[in-house]
């Protein structure tokens, strides 16, 4: 009969498993960018931008200024990314490039 009893170095390899699981980093991250949007031209400008970028999968911010003819935008990045950003605000007629 074959015993139901652990050896230390069972213990200690399911131990070892354990912590590699629960320690392991997040692949996804938050991040935060700046789009300069040059194309807005008047105060309405901002509010179709903002609307397109938080229309997007996995954006959590979006701040948009006129005077700046900017936009900073929070997302994850494991569900979204700089590419769609930016053809979202294309795609509502306002192109983008990340600032450096």
């Amino acid at each position: 009969m074959k015993s139901k009893a652990w050896t230390q170095a069972q213990k200690l390899a399911a131990l070892i498993g354990l912590a590699a699981a629960f320690s392991a980093p997040a692949l996804a991250a938050t991040q935060t960018v700046t789009l300069s949007v040059s194309g807005m031209t008047c105060a309405a400008c901002p509010l179709t931008v903002k609307k397109a970028l938080s229309k997007v999968v996995g954006v959590e911010k979006v701040e948009v200024s006129f005077e700046k003819r900017e936009a900073v935008v929070t997302f994850d990045d494991s569900k979204t990314t700089l590419e769609k950003l930016i053809r979202a605000t294309e795609n509502a007629g306002y192109p983008s490039t990340v600032k450096p």
